[in-house]
């Protein structure tokens, strides 16, 4: 018994510092920028579903509405004509009359997620057929519609999507949340990448042509699922069509006020990687590196060669954490990584505990196919 707890410890250690020197390699490794495209530019349709507002929800629209491309249009959606964001909409038609901006409203409820309701709803207006779907916090540079639809000429190409970056609002837990994002869950996209996988997508952006949407079943054959940009990436690569990752990276607002707001928010995500994809999801205790290293080499007793992998787990961790930050590192930062890496291994265990999750204000119980259904 002693043994096999010294070789689980040495395993442990092992696996988290492997991981945490690839992940640091990884995100300095740049994805293949994206090729200019030699035909002209096919005309857009970006749908932007939208519930509710936060403080930079009109920056991060506005951001849409001023591309550098030659024809596009914009269709924003909600359910209720008295959401908050109907009056940024119309702020934004008032601001930019040269631009096609269409608002829907319709309450109609297609299945069990209200962001896909949305989006059926939106679609009778969409005049063109390359469509760009992104969620309504996302901030993007002028150049973002011109490089993310060009993959999409090529015909074996089903969806386009983008790494993003969490960009945190004055707070501790906001801070903690971009931490989950841009130091654990984007470092694992990019060391999949490097390993040639693309089997993702992110709401931050997904990119298809009508005609693949249509193969599928539309969005109605999402209208049940919790992951529903991860199964749009997985229904079309059925097809035989592939998944490409743009170099854009986008940014998106992290907004969470709360330890209870970052909570459920991390839980959610969790809880979703588990439901579509369960063993990955149970070896990635290993991506949480120092806390999974720490407790490897309590289970070695302490053995030099485990101590000596937690040195390199903490050194690489420090390094990826560097290279993340683009802006530099404050010493409030470097204290918060063990907070926030404890933090994550811990709701990785407690993702285990319950399948259910909390989207905005509604609480859904996630199934084993990744469909949901409302508590």
């Amino acid at each position: 018994m002693m043994t096999w707890i010294f070789w689980s410890g040495l395993t442990l250690s092992a696996g988290a510092m492997a991981y945490g020197v690839i992940a640091w390699l990884a995100v300095q490794t740049r994805l293949k920028p994206t090729e200019r495209a030699t035909l002209p530019l096919p005309s857009v349709t970006v749908l932007k579903p939208l519930c509710g507002i936060e403080a930079e929800t009109y920056d991060c629209l506005r951001s849409f509405c001023e591309q550098d491309y030659p024809d596009y249009e914009v269709i924003f959606g909600v359910a209720d004509a008295h959401d908050p964001a109907v009056e940024i909409v119309q702020r934004l038609q008032r601001a930019y009359p040269q631009i096609s901006l269409h608002l829907v409203v319709d309450r109609r409820q297609h299945g069990s997620s209200r962001k896909v309701s949305n989006l059926v709803n939106m679609m009778p207006l969409a005049k063109h057929d390359y469509l760009v779907i992104s969620d309504s916090d996302v901030r993007v540079s002028r150049d973002y519609l011109a490089k993310v639809v060009a993959p999409l000429l090529d015909s074996e190409v089903g969806i386009v999507t983008c790494p993003y970056r969490g960009v945190p609002r004055p707070g501790i837990w906001s801070a903690l949340a971009s931490q989950f994002i841009n130091e654990w869950f984007m470092p694992s996209v990019r060391v999949a990448a490097l390993g040639g996988s693309r089997a993702f997508a992110f709401g931050v952006t997904i990119a298809l042509r009508r005609h693949a949407l249509l193969r599928i079943g539309g969005f109605m054959a999402i209208a049940n699922q919790l992951a529903d940009d991860y199964r749009l990436g997985e229904l079309t690569r059925a097809l035989g069509l592939r998944t490409v990752l743009s170099d854009v990276v986008v940014e998106t607002s992290v907004v969470e006020s709360s330890f209870g707001d970052m909570m459920r928010h991390e839980l959610r995500w969790l809880r979703t990687i588990r439901a579509v994809r369960p063993v990955g999801y149970f070896l990635s205790v290993i991506t949480f590196g120092v806390p999974v290293a720490a407790f490897g080499v309590l289970l070695t007793g302490a053995a030099p060669a485990s101590l000596a992998m937690l040195v390199v787990t903490v050194f690489a961790r420090i390094m990826l954490h560097m290279r993340t930050r683009a802006d530099g590192s404050s010493l409030r930062e470097m204290f918060m990584l063990p907070l926030g890496d404890i933090l994550g291994v811990g709701l990785w265990c407690w993702s285990f505990v319950t399948r259910s999750v909390h989207w905005r204000n509604d609480r859904f119980r996630i199934a084993r196919d990744g469909s949901v259904l409302p508590v």
